[in-house]
């Protein structure tokens, strides 16, 4: 139930080669289903 409320994917802008995030945007990890391998895909788009 967690992860459905949660998600599981985050889209970011990145200007100028850092992460550009409004006054109250961050990103958080949460682990609910306890220790197991983990696997991350990034895709960039873009110029």
């Amino acid at each position: 139930m967690k992860r459905t409320i949660m998600g599981r994917e985050v889209t970011c802008a990145v200007t100028d080669g850092k992460l550009d995030f409004g006054t109250w945007e961050q990103i958080f990890y949460g682990e609910f289903d306890g220790m197991r391998r983990k696997r991350v895909l990034i895709k960039i788009i873009g110029e």
